[in-house]
């Protein structure tokens, strides 16, 4: 007989079978092996070309992770004991219930003839490209997959850790050499002009959102202490060039991220050491000392959230210099009405936008097609016309109406249960991980008010990841598989 799900697997949704068998066959934990490293590597390059904005590349990896998924399911086939029986986590169910909804919304519904061509009408204003945007989900849901399946040991999970924060870290010093010594167009890559973007990235807001992800990941990691030595003194090291490039690349949206970032994983630790603080008092029976210590304590406690948010202040004034005091000052400008009406500026998007969504509130105008759809309600001077929200909550609206909002809704309120169940485990990498990934979700969560980042293919990968990390069990990291893996090299 199959054994029930655990208690810890009720909770995420994740049974442990999904992860690991402790009898695999030597070649399905070969296989497993080669298609873990071989995605990562991926991941890796996947930053390199502008974050994998251009067809081509975003194509070509997208075949790779479905080629990734049939090897999987190899490996599967090859296991001694498989067990046929898998239980997805559940935020994938809100996932997959996006991806029929966007579906849907390809479907005709109608046909018309306008001057003898036949149109078929759908919910989409661009079918193409809601099918571009399901196939791209699905990638992406396979890559949580993948990852979740693969990660079988504490020591792939830190290669996992560590290739996210060396891309960060390697875009981040690109960024700061190209910065540095660029005076002509192209710079290694040939669209990098002087003076765009920042790093590899055409936009340095996008650029943003992989550092603030690279950087929540690696401070969370080090604050929680998942490392210690030599490792932590490389995880500090990692850190300072994407603080520093983060700051110089003078996005406003990352600025304020980074420095919510901040604050979040000072709360997060002060929380922590609270209930360390409780716990300890409840076990010895020294309540009263507790109450002497409660005040300094929180004095303690507050003049360490003040350095924190303090450090961050002055590197931000003091490194952004002139460039980001101007970025700064053109806040007021781009708030201006008519400012906004004669360019393509963020008000008069997002009012073109609301325009959107009031005529589509149900289904939306279609998970891609807000690219033709905004058209008939711009009213910029029509040089430019937006492709994106620059708000992705809006966007998300305006796409798949109060249908789309619902299951956006349901994602994040499964995502937070999941999240306060699993930042509490006995493996103090992966705890501390989980916490870094937060700092980086939350990161995101927050630029995305302003921008689109996760449009790009490199962010939204990982992104992925980080939510994959958070999913990650601590029953899912098993030692006899390591016992294995480790004689035999994988």
């Amino acid at each position: 007989m199959k054994n029930p799900p655990t208690a810890a697997t009720r909770a995420t949704g994740v049974s442990g079978t999904i992860h690991h068998s402790p009898t695999l066959k030597l070649p399905a934990l070969l296989l497993s092996g080669i298609v873990y490293y071989t995605l990562l590597a991926v991941i890796a390059l996947t930053a390199i070309p502008y974050g994998a904005v251009e067809p081509w590349w975003r194509a070509l990896f997208e075949c790779l992770v479905f080629v990734f998924a049939a090897l999987t399911i190899v490996a599967r086939l090859l296991e001694r004991d498989g067990n046929p029986r898998v239980y997805l986590p559940a935020l994938f169910f809100p996932v997959l219930a996006l991806i029929a909804f966007a579906l849907i919304q390809t479907v005709p519904w109608s046909h018309l003839s306008i001057a003898g061509i036949g149109i078929n009408q759908t919910l989409s204003a661009d079918p193409f490209t809601t099918w571009q945007f399901v196939v791209q989900l699905f990638a992406l849901f396979l890559i949580a997959s993948l990852l979740l399946i693969h990660t079988t040991t504490t020591r792939r999970l830190r290669v996992l850790v560590e290739v996210i924060i060396a891309v960060g870290m390697g875009s981040a010093i690109f960024g700061l050499w190209r910065q540095a010594s660029q005076h002509k167009a192209g710079f290694v890559l040939p669209h990098l002009a002087p003076g765009f973007g920042y790093g590899q990235f055409i936009n340095a807001n996008h650029f943003a959102y992989l550092m603030e992800m690279a950087l929540g990941l690696a401070l969370g990691i080090v604050i929680f202490r998942g490392v210690t030595g030599k490792r932590l003194v490389l995880y500090l090291l990692a850190a300072l060039p994407m603080w520093l490039a983060l700051v110089l690349a003078n996005s406003r949206g990352g600025i304020l991220s980074m420095l919510c970032q901040i604050a979040f994983l000072a709360s997060l630790f002060i929380s922590q050491k609270r209930g360390a603080d409780e716990n300890s008092q409840t076990e010895t029976g020294a309540a009263a000392p507790g109450k002497l210590l409660r005040a300094p304590s929180l004095m303690l406690r507050a003049a360490m959230i003040a350095t924190l948010l303090l450090g961050a202040i002055v590197t931000v004034v003091f490194v952004g210099g002139d460039p980001l005091s101007g970025r700064m000052g053109s806040v007021s400008v781009e708030l201006d009405p008519k400012t906004a009406d004669s360019y393509t500026l963020r008000p008069n998007i997002w009012r073109a936008t609301w325009e959107l969504i009031k005529d589509h509130p149900i289904a939306g105008a279609g998970f891609g097609g807000y690219w033709i759809a905004i058209t008939k309600y711009h009213r910029g001077s029509g040089e430019v016309t937006p492709q994106e929200a620059h708000n992705d909550y809006l966007e998300l609206l305006a796409s798949g109406g109060l249908i789309g909002l619902a299951i956006g809704t349901w994602l994040a309120v499964v995502f937070i249960r999941v999240a306060r169940r699993q930042t509490h485990g006995k493996n103090s990498y992966l705890r501390a991980a989980k916490v870094g990934a937060l700092a980086g979700i939350v990161a995101v969560a927050i630029h995305s008010l302003v921008d689109f980042g996760l449009h790009i293919t490199i962010n939204a990968v990982v992104f992925t990841a980080l939510l994959a990390i958070v999913i990650i069990s601590d029953s899912g990291l098993k030692d006899e598989v390591h016992a294995v893996e480790s004689r035999h090299g994988i």
